[in-house]
Formats: structure tokens, C-alpha cells, sequence
């Protein structure tokens, strides 16, 4: 049976490696992103955010003697560019990036809540502190996606209505 403790330090590491794939995912977007302003705006606000909670996380493993996982930083980078680069290929790339970073940020809420509690059980404080954080952070994020959703749709199909050739991003 595995100890507690390992479980945490993979699910940091594993924490680690989502919030690179999401600064490759959202920096991808944000660069491409014309149409968009407050969109646009918001991404690069939670790319700043994210950057600081992959310190965040790395701190936390650090403290408890270990250190991110290169090759699953490397898998997930690749994936978020993966992610990213497919989306241009697509006619309709805003409103998919838009879906895939609501999904994204529910799985980083749900891999928070895990992690802060799991943290608790182990008497690890600072390390639950710091999960709870950037669980909130999360969930302002994905928060504001929900709150815009609509309104992102809708000026989409509108731009394409009108052939505008930056609808898409």
C-alpha cells in the first residue's frame, strides 16, 4: 500500500505539469486572439496567475524534497501545444478554446480540492494553504468563463454571419 504522502507528491507533480500545459494552452490562444479583447485580457491575466501557481505548486514540492516531473512537463506541454495548434486549423477556434479552457479549469478545481485535502490528512498545512489559493483562483477563472460564455458565442456567430474573417479568433 502506498504511503499518503506519495500520493501527494505525485498529485503535486501531476498539479505542476497541468498548470505548464495550461501557459502553453492559453499563451497559444492569447496569441492569436483579435476579436476578443476582454478575452483576451482575461487569459493573459490567468496566464500570469497560472505562471505563479506552477511556483506555487514547485515550491510545495520542493519543501517536501522532491521536484516536478520533466518528462510529464514535456507530455503535457506537447499536448497543450497540441491543443493549441489544432484550434487554428478549425473555423470556429475561439469558441472550442473557449470550451476546452472552461473544461481545463474544472479539472485543475477538482485536482485542487483533492490536493488540499489530501495535504490536510497529512498534517501538511502550508501545502494545503497553498492548494486552497489556487483553488480560488481557479474558480474565478473558470467563473468568468461561464459569465461569458454566451456573449463569446454570440459575437462569434455574429462575426461569421458577416464573413468577417477574424470570427474565429
Amino acid at each position: 500500500m502506498a504511503d499518503p504522502h506519495t500520493h501527494v507528491i505525485a498529485w503535486l507533480r501531476d498539479a505542476h505539469a497541468a498548470e505548464e500545459q495550461a501557459k502553453t494552452m492559453l499563451s497559444n490562444m492569447s496569441g492569436r486572439l483579435e476579436s476578443y479583447p476582454e478575452l483576451k485580457a482575461r487569459i493573459d491575466q490567468h496566464i500570469e496567475e497560472t505562471s505563479r501557481q506552477a511556483e506555487l505548486v514547485e515550491g510545495c514540492l520542493e519543501r517536501l524534497g522532491d521536484s516536478p516531473s520533466t518528462l510529464k512537463e514535456m507530455g503535457t506541454k506537447l499536448m497543450g501545444f497540441g491543443q493549441a495548434i489544432s484550434g487554428a486549423f478549425t473555423n470556429d477556434e475561439v469558441a472550442k478554446g473557449v470550451l476546452a479552457s472552461y473544461a481545463f479549469e474544472h479539472m485543475e478545481i477538482a485536482s485542487y480540492r483533492m490536493l488540499a485535502a489530501a495535504a490536510e490528512e497529512i498534517g501538511d498545512s502550508e501545502t494545503a494553504h497553498v492548494c486552497e489559493q489556487i483553488l480560488h483562483e481557479e474558480l474565478a477563472m473558470a467563473k468568468w468563463l461561464e459569465e461569458h460564455m454566451q456573449e463569446i458565442t454570440l459575437k462569434f456567430l455574429r462575426l461569421e454571419a458577416a464573413d468577417d474573417i477574424q470570427a474565429d479568433h
